[in-house]
């Protein structure tokens, strides 16, 4: 009797495992198709990423010679004519900010200048003469704040000083990738009085700390005190900068020559009118 009710037991036991089993592989999620969709749909996005990269918004081919403002500060402090104060700056980043205005860098103004062609039609280079620490303090956190981007011709013989750019805080601020770093010569003499030897120095040494110590190949002079001559000319281009800056006031045309380039002084106590006044190009 006994063995009898232990067999019916055993035989509802198996029945209840077999259709419970059943149940299961009705009810459970098809977790074998969706991975193979979701991996599609990420091979797509990837594709789609690609092509978006590879379709780079082309440059804008310019009918009329470019007219390029290259801006010109110094130090963002106040004190003299070449301190403009980091309230003013902040303003003056501000309005490139609001009115649309593309900042290049060296590289990009190189490319505008020498193929006559712009990534939009509004742009401004900002360039900071002599490299003073407060590029870092006062002028880094106003690009950073309305990404944008300057260039620092830095005196490679005024590293160690108190009031300039350390050679760290150079690469510090190259990371961000809102600064790029042009030569300004090694101890910031005026080249036109220099022989074609001593001028040789200035440039070759610059150039050539700032390659090394920055990771990069320095293509942009900026004379001091905008001061050069014919053989200034000739040794910067021998020396592989590509294109040179002076204090001349203008705009930076290819008609005045690679080596040659005028800029726009920004004085300080200068309105945000004057300043939009400035650096507007009409006949584009």
């Amino acid at each position: 009797m006994k063995r009898k009710w232990w067999l019916l037991g055993g035989c509802l036991v198996l029945i209840a495992l077999l259709a419970g089993g059943v149940w299961w592989r009705q009810s459970r999620p098809n977790t074998i198709a969706r991975p193979a969709r979701h991996n599609r749909v990420q091979r797509q996005d990837a594709s789609a990423t690609s092509v978006k990269e590879v379709k780079a918004t082309p440059w804008l081919k310019l009918k009329q010679p470019l007219k390029l403002p290259i801006l010109m500060y110094h130090s963002i402090s106040s004190g003299n004519q070449l301190r403009v104060p980091k309230k003013q700056f902040t303003a003056e980043m501000a309005y490139l900010k609001q009115h649309h205005y593309r900042t290049l860098t060296t590289a990009e103004a190189i490319r505008a200048l020498t193929t006559n062609t712009v990534p939009q039609k509004k742009v401004v280079w900002i360039t900071l003469d002599d490299a003073y620490k407060d590029n870092l303090t006062n002028g880094l956190p106003a690009l950073e704040k309305y990404n944008l981007h300057a260039t620092i011709n830095v005196i490679t013989g005024f590293t160690h000083k108190t009031n300039h750019l350390s050679l760290a805080q150079m690469k510090e601020m190259k990371a961000t990738g809102h600064v790029d770093f042009a030569s300004h010569t090694v101890q910031h003499l005026n080249l036109d009085e220099l022989t074609a030897t001593q001028q040789k120095q200035e440039l070759v040494k610059s150039k050539q700390l700032l390659d090394s110590q920055l990771d990069q190949n320095t293509k942009m002079l900026c004379y001091p005190a905008g001061r050069a001559n014919a053989t200034t000319h000739r040794l910067a281009k021998q020396s592989g900068y590509q294109i040179a800056l002076t204090t001349q006031e203008g705009f930076a045309t290819m008609k005045q020559g690679r080596y040659n380039l005028s800029r726009l002084r920004v004085t300080p106590g200068m309105t945000t009118a004057t300043f939009a006044d400035l650096i507007a190009v009409t006949n584009r």
